[in-house]
């Protein structure tokens, strides 16, 4: 196994989760629906620009993202171009949210979905110990990366969601790093701003 679940397996919560838009059968207009989804992202990424602590941000920026319903490629996904940064100590995204503006995003968040076709949304932030803590603290379901059980030839991505979502996709799926590889820790719901919260909540405790 490549992979360690801790953190109340079994009990799933998504801190002041927040209703996300219907579900329902029914036809939705593509139009509407894009429309919908970066406006929603969008009041994500505006949460986290005026809550979220700089410690929280990577070398390449904290990154969000959010699919349409049956999302099959890139340009489906709408995400923030460039990250959420820090410029002269203030967070900012680089862009306005897009479809198609993070491949890397959108292919987290589409492997997901192949577990789980509801959850639409990730985001990505600095992992520390610290950051870990406050969510298993709040019995967020968390998942390890070892890369050390990478099989050859396979793509890291693809395999570590695979690995961590054998049993149900975890809120969080974490990566300490290592052999010139960021320390990461990726975030899943099924809506942004729902994911947003828990940023801001984990924020707000370290």
């Amino acid at each position: 196994m490549g992979w360690i679940k801790n953190g109340g397996w079994g009990k799933k919560r998504q801190l002041l989760r927040e209703i996300p838009p219907s579900r329902g059968n029914g036809m939705q207009d593509p139009a509407q629906e894009r429309n919908e989804v970066t406006g929603r992202l969008a009041r994500a990424v505006t949460q986290l620009e005026n809550s979220m602590g700089a410690g929280l941000i990577p070398p390449g920026g904290v990154s969000i993202a959010y699919a349409i319903r049956g999302a099959r490629d890139a340009h489906g996904v709408a995400a923030v171009p460039g990250g959420i940064v820090c410029r002269e100590g203030k967070v900012s995204a680089g862009g306005p949210c897009a479809f198609g503006a993070d491949e890397r995003s959108a292919r987290l968040v589409l492997t997901v979905m192949k577990f789980d076709p509801h959850m639409r949304s990730a985001a990505t932030i600095r992992f520390s110990e610290k950051v870990l803590a406050v969510f298993e603290a709040v019995l967020l379901e968390c998942a390890s990366i070892d890369r050390r059980r990478e099989p050859p030839g396979t793509g890291t991505m693809d395999w570590s969601v695979a690995a961590c979502c054998k049993d149900g996709v975890p809120d969080v799926m974490y990566d300490r790093g290592g052999d010139n590889q960021p320390a990461l820790l990726h975030l899943f719901g099924e809506d942004p701003v729902g994911v947003a919260n828990n940023i801001i909540i984990c924020s707000n405790r370290i």
